[in-house]
C-alpha cells in the first residue's frame, strides 16, 4: 500500500508540473514544446490515475496521495517555468520629481531607459517617466535600485509579448 501511495505522489508531481509547464509553453507560444509536454503530462497522469483508480482498497491515504502530488507538483511547475522559461518585462516608472541623477544611475547600472517628461495632474512640479524593459530575472534587483534612488517612484511592472531592437539587461 505504501509502494502505491509513493508511484501515485510522484506521478502526480511529475504530470501536474509538466502540465504547469506546458500553458507557460503555449502563453509562450512554443506550440511544439507545448504539445510534445502536453502528450507527456497526459501519459504520466493516464497511469497515476489507472494506479489509484484501479486499487481494490478503501485506504484514505490513496486519495491524500493524489492530492497530495497535485499540491507539490503545482508548486514545483511554478518553480520550474520561473527557471527555465525566458521572458521580458517592460516597467514604466514616474519619478516623484525632475531626477536627471535617478535616470544616469540606472544608466550606470546597464540598464536602458528611455525618458519622457510628464506633469501631474494637480501640480506643476515636472517629473519623468522611465521606460526601462529587463530580464525577468533582473525585476527585483531594478526596482530595490529604483526605490533606493526615490522611495516614491510609481512602478508599474508589465509582461512584453515582443520585443525589437532596444538594450535589454
Amino acid at each position: 500500500m505504501l509502494l502505491l501511495c509513493f508511484k501515485i505522489f510522484f506521478a502526480r508531481i511529475l504530470d501536474v508540473s509538466l502540465g504547469t509547464f506546458r500553458t507557460i509553453l503555449t502563453i509562450k507560444e512554443k506550440k511544439l514544446y507545448a504539445s510534445i509536454t502536453g502528450f507527456l503530462e497526459i501519459i504520466v497522469w493516464f497511469f497515476a490515475a489507472k494506479e489509484a483508480l484501479n486499487t481494490t482498497s478503501s485506504n484514505i491515504f490513496i486519495p491524500i496521495s493524489y492530492a497530495l502530488g497535485f499540491a507539490t507538483g503545482t508548486y514545483l511547475g511554478g518553480l520550474l517555468s520561473e527557471k527555465f522559461i525566458s521572458g521580458n518585462l517592460g516597467l514604466q516608472v514616474i519619478t516623484s520629481n525632475n531626477n536627471k541623477e535617478m535616470i544616469k544611475i540606472i544608466r550606470n547600472h546597464n540598464y536602458g531607459v528611455s525618458v519622457i517628461e510628464v506633469n501631474k495632474h494637480d501640480s506643476d512640479t515636472d517629473k519623468y517617466m522611465l521606460f526601462i524593459e529587463i530580464n525577468k530575472h533582473k525585476l527585483s534587483d531594478i526596482t530595490k535600485l529604483i526605490h533606493k534612488l526615490d522611495p516614491k517612484a510609481f512602478i508599474v511592472v508589465n509582461d512584453s509579448k515582443y520585443v525589437q531592437n532596444g538594450y535589454i539587461k
